[in-house]
C-alpha cells in the first residue's frame, strides 16, 4: 500500500491523477520535481509510469511536445508552482504555435490565498497566466474532478488541430481523499479523441479540377502531413500525377529528400513560378514568405489542406479549400484521380530539373572543399554523410547557419527523423527533443547544434547521461551567435554583443558527467568521431570547431534582423 493510502477503502488525489493518466496510455512523465508534486512524481515512477527527471522544466516540456508530435499522443511534463510551471510555459506555447499535442500539468498554491492576492509560497494563478499560450487551459479544485479533468486535457491537445493543454493541480487536492470504490469509477478513458474530419466532396473536385489545369503545379509538405503520417498515401498520389514537391524541414522524409521529384534544390524557382500551388499541412506564414510575392508568382492559385478553417485564407485567397484531416483529405485526393486524372506538364518538370543540376553542380564544389578551419558546409557535409549511412537516426537541429545549412545539406530518407525549431523559430530545443526521439524511438538521436543554441540547454547533458541514453551531440562553435568575430564598439576591452567563448572545450562537458567527448578540427575527423559515436549507442558530444569568421548575420533571416545605419552619439 502506498504511503499516500490512509485506509484500504479509501484513495486520494495522488492516486487519481496518477491512475488517469495509466489509464489513458501515458508511460513516461518529463519533468523537475518539487513542491508540491515530488510525491506525484514519485507515485508515477511506483506505479510503473516511466520518469524522466530534467535539469529545467522549458527542456522537458519541449521533450513531452515532441514526443507528443511522434506518437500522435499528449506528451506530459510536470512542474513544480509558478516559476517551474512558467519555465515551463515557453515549451507549451511553442507545442501551441506548432500543433504538438502536450499537457503541462503543474502544482499550484492555495486557491484562496492566490486569488485574495495576501502572499502564499510561489503564488501565481497559473491557469489565467497559461490561457493565451495554451490551446485550452483547465483547474481542477475537486478529488472527484480528477479523471474529467485529465480525460478533457488529453481530449482538448489532440482534437482538431493538435496543441499545447495546461492543467493546474492546487496542492490541496492531492492529498484529498475519497472513497476507493468511487474514485475508480470517477476515471474516464477517453474514446477517439482525434476524430476524422472527411472535407466535402466538392471541396476534393475543385481542388482536382485547379490542379488538372495547371501549367506549373507544386505541392508544398509541411509538418502537419508529417504528423498525419500520410507517407504512402502522397507518395502514390505524387507519383501518378508527376507534381514535384517541397517539403518544409519537419516534412523532410515523409517523401525521400532523394526523390527525384522533390523540388528542393530548386526551391526559389518553383516558388516564384507555381501557378497552382497545393499546401498539405503546410501553412502560409512567415516560413513561406506568407504566400505573397516576391517571393511567390502574384498570379499564383492556391489549395490548401488543412483541419482549421480558421487558417483559410490567412494571408492570401485560397482558391481551392479542403477542411479535413489531412489523412482523410488525401486519401479523398487520391481516390478522385481516377475520375479526375492530373499529371503535370513535362516542360515544367524538365525546366525544374535543368535547375536542379545547375545547383547541384554549385553545392557539390563547396562539399569537396576541405577547409581547415572548418566552415559549416565542410562540417555539415560530414554530418550528412554519417546521416546517409544510419537513416535510422532521428536529427535534432537547431541554431541559425546550423540550422539554415543542414536543412539544405543533410539528406532525410525517412518520415518524422528530423526535428527542428519549426513554426516559432525558438532556440532551446534541442537536448530536450533529443531526449524524447532516443526515450520513445529506442534509435540513436544526432542533435546537430550551434553553440549559441546549446547554451539554452545544455546543462540537459547531464540528464542524456544519466539515463545513459543514444544520444550524440554535435556542437558546431565558431565562437558567437551567428559567428564569434563580432567586436565592442565601444571600445571598452568587453566582448562584442554576439561574442561567445571560441575556445570552449564543451566535449569536457559532456566527460564530466561520463559521456564520450571529442575535439575536432577536420571533416574527416568529425566524420570519424561520429561514426564511432553513434555505433557506441552511448552519449557523446563533438566539440567542432569552425572558422569564427564564418557563418552569416541571422543566418537565412538577415532581412527579419533591422540594423541601425547610425553611429552611437
Amino acid at each position: 500500500m502506498s504511503e499516500t493510502q490512509t485506509d484500504a477503502t479509501l484513495t486520494d488525489g495522488f492516486n487519481l491523477v496518477v491512475d488517469a493518466l495509466k489509464l489513458n496510455g501515458i508511460t513516461e512523465i518529463y519533468g523537475v520535481a518539487g513542491i508540491p508534486v515530488t510525491d506525484l512524481m514519485r507515485l508515477a515512477q511506483e506505479k510503473g509510469i516511466h520518469y524522466f527527471g530534467f535539469r529545467h522544466e522549458t527542456s522537458a516540456g519541449h521533450a513531452a511536445a515532441i514526443s507528443g508530435y511522434m506518437r500522435q499522443y499528449p506528451g506530459i511534463c510536470m512542474t513544480v508552482s509558478a516559476p517551474g510551471f512558467l519555465n515551463g510555459m515557453v515549451a507549451l506555447a511553442n507545442a501551441t504555435t506548432n500543433g504538438f499535442p502536450m499537457i503541462l500539468i503543474s502544482g499550484s498554491s492555495d486557491r484562496a490565498i492566490v486569488d485574495l492576492q495576501q502572499g502564499d509560497y510561489e503564488e501565481l494563478d497559473q491557469m489565467n497566466a497559461a490561457k493565451p499560450f495554451a490551446k485550452a487551459a483547465y483547474r481542477i479544485e475537486r478529488v472527484e474532478d480528477i479523471g474529467i479533468g485529465v480525460a478533457r486535457a488529453i481530449r482538448a491537445a489532440l482534437s482538431g488541430r493538435p496543441g499545447g493543454v495546461y492543467l493546474d493541480l492546487p496542492a490541496a487536492i492531492l492529498p484529498a481523499v475519497m472513497d476507493a470504490g468511487k474514485g475508480a469509477a470517477s476515471l474516464i478513458q477517453v474514446v477517439d479523441p482525434a476524430p476524422a474530419s472527411i472535407p466535402a466532396d466538392s471541396a476534393v473536385t475543385r481542388a482536382l479540377a485547379l490542379l488538372a489545369q495547371a501549367k506549373r503545379p507544386l505541392v508544398i509538405l509541411g509538418k502537419g502531413a508529417s504528423y498525419a503520417r500520410i507517407e504512402k498515401d502522397i507518395r502514390q498520389f505524387l507519383e501518378t500525377t508527376n507534381i514535384p514537391f517541397l517539403p518544409m524541414s519537419m516534412a523532410k522524409g515523409l517523401m525521400p529528400d532523394t526523390h527525384p521529384q522533390s523540388a528542393a534544390t530548386a526551391r526559389s524557382k518553383v516558388l516564384a513560378e507555381a501557378d497552382v500551388v497545393m499546401l498539405v499541412g503546410a501553412r502560409l506564414n512567415w516560413l513561406l514568405g506568407h504566400g505573397k510575392p516576391p517571393q511567390w508568382a502574384e498570379d499564383g492559385q492556391f489549395i490548401q489542406l488543412d483541419i482549421d478553417p480558421v487558417e483559410i485564407d490567412s494571408n492570401r485567397k485560397i482558391e481551392a479549400p479542403v477542411v479535413g484531416d489531412i489523412a482523410s483529405s488525401v486519401r479523398l485526393l487520391l481516390e478522385g484521380l481516377s475520375s479526375m486524372p492530373v499529371k503535370a506538364p513535362q516542360d515544367w518538370i524538365d525546366s525544374i530539373e535543368a535547375h536542379k543540376a545547375e545547383n547541384a553542380k554549385k553545392m557539390a564544389t563547396r562539399l569537396a572543399a576541405r577547409p581547415v578551419p572548418l566552415n559549416f558546409f565542410a562540417a555539415l557535409g560530414a554530418v550528412s554523410r554519417v546521416v546517409q549511412d544510419h537513416p535510422e537516426a532521428y536529427i535534432v537541429s537547431e541554431g541559425a547557419n546550423t540550422l539554415d545549412v543542414g536543412r539544405n545539406l543533410i539528406d532525410m530518407a525517412l518520415p518524422r527523423h528530423r526535428l527542428d525549431v519549426g513554426t516559432w523559430g525558438v532556440m532551446g530545443i534541442g537536448m530536450g527533443f533529443a531526449i524524447a526521439a532516443a526515450v520513445t524511438q529506442k534509435a540513436p538521436v544526432i542533435a546537430v547544434e550551434g553553440d549559441s543554441a546549446f547554451g539554452f540547454s545544455g546543462m540537459e547533458i547531464e540528464t542524456i547521461c544519466r539515463y545513459n541514453l543514444p544520444v550524440t551531440v554535435v556542437i558546431m562553435n565558431n565562437g558567437g551567435i551567428y559567428r564569434g568575430d563580432d567586436v565592442n564598439r565601444s571600445g571598452d576591452g568587453e566582448p562584442g554583443v554576439t561574442t561567445l567563448s571560441a575556445t570552449a572545450r564543451y566535449d569536457m562537458m559532456m566527460e564530466a558527467f561520463g559521456g564520450k567527448g571529442y575535439t575536432v578540427t577536420t571533416s574527416e575527423d568529425l566524420e570519424c568521431a561520429l561514426r564511432e559515436a553513434v555505433a557506441s549507442g552511448k552519449p557523446a558530444l563533438i566539440n567542432v570547431v569552425i572558422d569564427i569568421h564564418v557563418g552569416t548575420e541571422s543566418g537565412h533571416l538577415k532581412k527579419l534582423n533591422p540594423s541601425t545605419a547610425q553611429a552611437a552619439k
